[in-house]
């Protein structure tokens, strides 16, 4: 059996899978300001039926990184950074101890300023009686050669709990990305690894044994073990959630809009034949632009808890949430309460539902019902006119699928699949407002978790060679290695498979579910006067994100 949670803005769910059968489900309220006992809780419940050692995998999405970053709510970080000469590295300062320091790599990956020991050290003392205990270390094309952040970490990393190098976050070229990348991954480290652990002990306390895995922002896995290491890659895990909830019911001849409503949000995404867009160079959270791969999602403040109000004259829905609807007992009306009212939604108390749209309704100048109505009228257009401006978006740039770059392509999606908690009373409504087909897929109410049940651990590895200079490595694996002047393409190709053979093995990857591919390979003659005297290589390969194999078989 395997089991899949995701927290979820105001709700948390937990699924039990045996084979491809949901032997139990369990949806809970979320608790932000003691997100361990809401998981731990889950697990309790969905699994107290079942022998511990039948757990054979458990998946964690949490949006616990995320809101640390978007609240402020992170760890002080120390950062020190080598830009070399060229540019102002006081222009990207991030955080209250940010730190520019000497040495410096040129392009081709040359060392050609060392850093000054005497001033990191320094530094180091002053991070020290600050009471910083995270580091993020950062120099100018350190994944061309990593030197001056490994000799840092050598004399800073023993006084420090938590140590992020700027090589280690992506093999992408992007200094102010990486500068930003490595900085919130050494903010949410330390929060990371002691709620993980604090969940391996909770599973631990219920004899179970399974690895914990985490859910990743790219849609796939990776083990607790490497969720210290790279932290910051499972920010925004509950929309990839959603999105690999909905893999197995996609139409892979179509484009397709994918809805997760919930209680809080709204998050939305494409797919293109079955396949989900990404944003392969990374996304921005909390005002920072990152190299933080992830699937191309979109969250808005409509849910069905949003409040609703009269401001100005005008019908207002979310984004705030004053907590849950008037028929469960809130305060303000909510989406929810439109859906009592008009009977679609038979749970809650349906006198306060109507009392809340009778409110509303007589500052509307209707009647009840065509108030709700009206609610629910304007909480799917302001789903539709997201969808819209996503779409827009899309196809203002190039369109990159987790597999490919689509070039040329125009998306104009013609379906919606929809999932969440309100998902079956909104679809007929959104399908009437928009034109569309739309379906809801069997246990809509806990995609979310079945998502993060049945994903795949998924990564990436960059290969740079430089013929040249004979050498060929590997940045976010700190691999380096000698290779033949005379090395072309396809011998670099080689070597990134395996590497990433080797990484996905230890992030926690079934050994025959590896279905890798070739994301990028390019070959450029270097030129010194007249002559070609090497060549540089840079490839990059994936294992793709997706379903583990036996829901992948069963998809459509």
């Amino acid at each position: 059996m395997i089991v899949g949670l995701d927290v979820g803005g105001t709700h948390t769910d937990v699924v039990v899978l045996q084979g491809k059968e949901i032997v139990c489900k369990v949806k809970i309220l979320t608790d932000h300001e003691n997100l361990l006992d809401t998981v731990c809780f889950g697990i309790f419940e969905a699994t107290r039926d079942f022998k511990p050692q039948s757990i054979k995998r458990l998946v964690v999405s949490t949006t616990l990184a995320t809101n640390a970053i978007v609240q402020g709510k992170t760890e002080p970080v120390g950062i020190l950074v080598a830009s070399g000469p060229g540019i102002n590295p006081n222009g990207f300062a991030i955080g209250e101890h940010y730190y520019p320091v000497s040495g410096a790599i040129d392009h081709r990956g040359k060392e050609i300023a060392s850093i000054n020991e005497e001033e990191i050290l320094e530094i180091g003392k002053k991070l020290e009686s600050s009471n910083v205990r995270n580091l993020a270390l950062v120099s100018k094309f350190s994944v061309r050669n990593p030197s001056l952040e490994l000799k840092m970490r050598h004399l800073l990393a023993d006084n420090f709990d938590t140590v992020t190098l700027g090589h280690e976050v992506s093999g992408q070229l992007n200094f102010v990305r990486r500068i930003a990348t490595a900085y919130l991954n050494a903010a949410v480290a330390g929060i990371s690894r002691n709620f993980y652990e604090a969940v391996r002990g909770c599973m631990e306390h219920q004899s179970m044994q399974t690895p914990l895995e985490i859910l990743k922002a790219d849609g796939g896995t990776m083990t607790q073990e490497s969720s210290t290491r790279y932290a910051v890659e499972t920010i925004l895990s509950g929309p990839a959630a959603s999105v690999m909830g909905i893999l197995a019911f996609a139409d892979r001849t179509k484009e397709e809009v994918v809805l997760d409503i919930g209680g809080t949000t709204t998050d939305i995404a494409i797919l293109v034949e079955g396949v989900p867009l990404l944003k392969p160079l990374g996304i921005r959270i909390g005002g920072y632009n990152t190299l933080v791969r992830a699937l191309r999602t979109v969250s808005i403040g409509v849910g069905g808890d949003s409040w609703v109000r009269i401001e100005d004259n005008i019908l207002k829905v979310g984004p705030e949430r004053k907590g849950p609807a008037l028929a469960y007992g809130g305060t303000e009306p909510t989406p929810t309460d439109a859906l009592v009212t008009l009977g679609l939604v038979k749970g809650g108390d349906r006198q306060r539902a109507a009392q809340g749209m009778q409110r509303l309704a007589e500052q509307m100048g209707e009647g009840v019902e065509e108030a709700a109505e009206t609610v629910i009228s304007k909480t799917c257009d302001l789903i539709l006119e997201a969808v819209q401006a996503l779409v827009d978006r899309v196809n203002q740039m190039p369109v990159y699928t987790i597999h490919d770059l689509l070039e040329g392509r125009v998306i104009a999606p013609t379906g919606m699949v929809v999932i969440g908690g309100p998902a079956k009373e909104l679809a007929p409504h959104l399908q009437d407002r928009s034109g569309w087909p739309v379906q809801v897929p069997p246990d809509y109410e806990v995609a979310n978790a079945i998502g993060a049940a049945v994903a795949r651990t998924t990564c990436q590895v960059t290969v740079l060679a430089d013929t040249d200079r004979r050498y060929v490595y590997a940045p976010e694996e700190g691999h380096m290695d000698i290779i033949d002047w005379r090395a072309r393409t396809e011998d670099v190709v080689k070597i990134a498979f395996r590497l990433l053979r080797q990484k996905a093995l230890r992030l926690g990857a079934d050994e025959d579910d590896l279905e890798m591919e070739l994301l990028e390979d390019y070959e450029f003659n270097i030129v010194e006067g007249f002559y070609t005297v090497g060549r540089n290589i840079r490839v990059k390969a994936q294992v793709k994100p997706g379903l583990i194999r036996p829901y992948r078989e069963a998809a459509v």
